[in-house]
């Protein structure tokens, strides 16, 4: 039985990042929505808010379960007993850096591998910073998030954003 780990911030989650989990979820036996409690970014929802709207756009899925985590990932994933971390790269920008991540993660954790998966290319461009700062400035963000994740914004920020 494969099982993988899928990680982030998911401030808020995507249309993206539900691309990848569908993807991630035809792979294994089961993933991990693992959704990371501290960032080095200004995060505009707690991890109790953000693992619910991840639960709740997921709950489709029947191989899938959400968990917050803490400190170092490759922790995490031994905790867990998993092998496989899974990435996203919508765009060659984002390779730098997950590929710097994964070099280092690979070294504290040589038995743990990094799977990258890429986006349908309709949502290559979708980041999370980029769908806060719309729904701040009180933009329409139907096309970026789940139903769900827009409502939670709104009830966040209320109908015209706000800084």
């Amino acid at each position: 039985m494969k099982d993988a780990i899928y990680a982030g911030t998911f401030d808020p989650i995507t249309l993206g990042h539900l691309d990848l989990v569908e993807r991630a979820s035809k792979l294994v036996d089961h993933l991990t929505i693992a959704v990371a409690g501290y960032s080095r970014k200004s995060l505009l929802f707690t991890v109790d808010e953000r693992v619910s709207m991840v639960r709740e756009v997921t709950k489709k899925f029947p191989n899938i379960s959400v968990e917050s985590f803490s400190g170092l990932l490759m922790n995490y994933v031994r905790s867990k007993g998993v092998h496989i971390v899974v990435r996203g790269l919508r765009a060659f920008s984002d390779f730098e850096f997950e590929f710097q991540m994964a070099l280092t993660n690979r070294k504290m954790a040589p038995d743990i591998e990094t799977i990258f998966l890429m986006p349908n290319e309709d949502y290559s461009y979708v980041s999370s910073s980029t769908v806060r700062e719309v729904a701040q400035l009180g933009g329409d963000v139907s096309n970026f998030v789940a139903r769900p994740v827009q409502e939670a914004l709104i009830a966040k920020l209320g109908k015209g954003g706000r800084k």
